[in-house]
């Protein structure tokens, strides 16, 4: 990095970190937590000042940047749930929608692992289930088509389709379960 590039990293810091930081503690109360996100800001500035040279708004960029680093901070507080029965009683049936049942995730590279390894979970699931439940649930799910709209081309009715769907998801969630319970032992 060349002394004029330092001398530009320094003078924003000096112009914009009061109110930067002004701006992540509204957000983030507990100032230790927000000082990190504030440097964390100004790393990303150091590290990418090649490309930030194009940046036409050099403040914008730095808010949507402290933006996506409060954005990641409370990703990384929210526990990841394993399993769908933490929020419902014996009675009830539990989701019914693939949304539902999935944890979330970040963008982390473990995250993306889990994701992985959940897709294939989902792609195995989906391959060794009948065709009419697994059309169904692809329809509804990842066409996202209604109920009604798949009835209307199918002949097929509603009722039943709920059904088969319903069945889909039920063998979904056995399979992530039994992901997650791996998951969780190692």
């Amino acid at each position: 990095m060349s002394p004029k590039d330092l001398e530009k990293i320094t003078s924003a810091y000096n112009r914009e970190h009061k109110m930067l930081l002004g701006y992540i503690r509204k957000r983030i109360p507990d100032y230790p937590e927000a000082e990190d996100i504030l440097q964390d800001v100004f790393y990303q500035l150091t590290v990418g000042f090649n490309d930030i040279r194009r940046i036409e708004s050099l403040t914008s960029w730095l808010f949507r940047v402290a933006d996506n680093r409060i954005t990641d901070h409370f990703r990384k507080k929210r526990p990841v749930t394993f399993s769908y029965k933490d929020s419902f009683s014996e009675s009830e049936e539990g989701p019914l929608t693939l949304e539902e049942i999935l944890p979330q995730t970040g963008s982390a590279p473990d995250d993306e692992e889990l994701k992985e390894m959940i897709w294939e979970t989902i792609e195995t699931t989906l391959a060794s289930l009948p065709e009419e439940q697994r059309s169904v649930f692809v329809d509804n799910e990842f066409e996202e088509m209604s109920f009604k709209e798949i009835s209307e081309r199918t002949g097929i009715g509603i009722n039943t389709l709920i059904s088969r769907k319903r069945y889909a998801v039920l063998a979904l969630r056995k399979n992530l379960e039994n992901l997650y319970k791996l998951l969780k032992n190692n």
